[in-house]
């Protein structure tokens, strides 16, 4: 998967502040979701991961509000796999409104794997995704 992988959003009128935008914490959830679909894509479900006792979890999270999206507007969320360090690794992400290609959000998540005893480790499939992002 070469390619940059991207999930198209629509903002419901609930995910709105009071001030007609966006809140900025809905755009974890877009980030989150964008995550598991290029997850899922990648050929690894998130669900049957945690199933095996393989927890990805969320260490840090970097996140660039550049303008705000409104209700209605229609968007897309941009993931690429970033190698971070020896047990840390990255997505870079992006939110980007469909009808001008309009940067909302720029954003770098960085994860480890959890094995059952709550220990950081590398899964194969990191591997995977690192050969895949080249």
């Amino acid at each position: 998967m070469t390619e940059l992988f991207s999930v198209d959003f629509k903002v419901r009128d609930y995910e709105c502040d009071m001030q007609g935008i966006v809140n900025n914490a809905v755009y974890f959830h877009y980030l989150e979701h964008a995550r598991h679909e290029y997850l899922l894509a990648c050929g690894l479900d998130f669900a049957k991961l945690t199933r095996e006792k393989i927890h990805l979890v969320v260490v840090r999270s970097e996140m660039d509000y550049k303008a705000s999206l409104q209700s209605g507007d229609q968007f897309f969320v941009t993931v690429q796999y970033q190698p971070v360090s020896k047990l840390r690794f990255g997505f870079r992400q992006q939110v980007r409104r469909r009808s001008d290609d309009k940067l909302m959000l720029d954003a770098l998540i960085t994860g480890t794997a959890l094995n059952a005893q709550g220990k950081p480790f590398v899964p194969e499939f990191i591997s995977a995704l690192a050969a895949a992002a080249v």
